[in-house]
This record gives C-alpha cells, structure tokens and sequence, in this order.
C-alpha cells in the first residue's frame, strides 16, 4: 500500500477554475468583487448608451430652435422636424439597441471566461 499523499486545490491542474467558479457561486469577498464589477461595467454601458441616444434625439429641437428656417421644411406636408423625431429616431433607436446588446452579452463573455480561466 502507498503512503498517503497530500493533495492541495492549487497543485492541482483547473484548480483556479474551481476556486473562482466557487467564489462567484458562493458570493465570498472575491467572488462579490468579480460579480459586482460586472453589475458596474453594465450600468456604465447602459448610460453611455443612454446618454448617446439622449444627445442625439435632443440635438434636432434645438437646431429648431436655433435655426427657425429650417423647421419650415416640409415634406410631403409634414414639417421637417417631425420627419426626423418620428421616422428618423427608429433607426438610432435600433442601432443603439443593437449595439447595446452586442457590448453587454461580450461584457458577460468576458466575464465567464474570467471565471473559466
């Protein structure tokens, strides 16, 4: 019979992969840290994305306003800036989901190969 061996978690190969997969699901220190880093990196997008959007849909009143004669433009009967609030917001709107998506399931990539690796 052979002598007992002592087997440590960090000798181990995948050992790391283990620790922090248990951390994050056990919400020790470590693992809140990694958890609440990605709740900040999501919140962070979601107002860049926000604050995108809010600039650019407020930019058209206020070139209204600052250039009446440009709001007297009419197409098809229909002034200008209604053209470019109603019809023209849709299209930002989608881009910036799109986008929005796209960065935040690679935020959530990033971190499960974190917790993989």
């Amino acid at each position: 019979m052979a002598g007992r061996e002592k087997v440590v978690l960090a000798q181990r190969r995948g050992a790391r992969i283990v620790r922090t997969r248990v951390e994050v699901q056990e919400q020790t220190e470590v693992g809140e840290a990694m958890i609440n880093g990605l709740v900040r990196t999501q919140l962070a997008l979601a107002l860049r994305t926000a604050a995108v959007v809010v600039l650019l849909l407020g930019i058209v009143p206020v070139v209204w306003v600052l250039a009446p004669a440009a709001g007297a433009v009419q197409v098809l009967g229909i002034g200008l800036p209604w053209w470019l609030l109603a019809v023209g917001s849709y299209p930002l709107l989608l881009v910036a989901g799109y986008r929005f998506v796209r960065s935040a399931e690679r935020n959530e990539q990033e971190f499960t190969e974190l917790v993989e690796d």
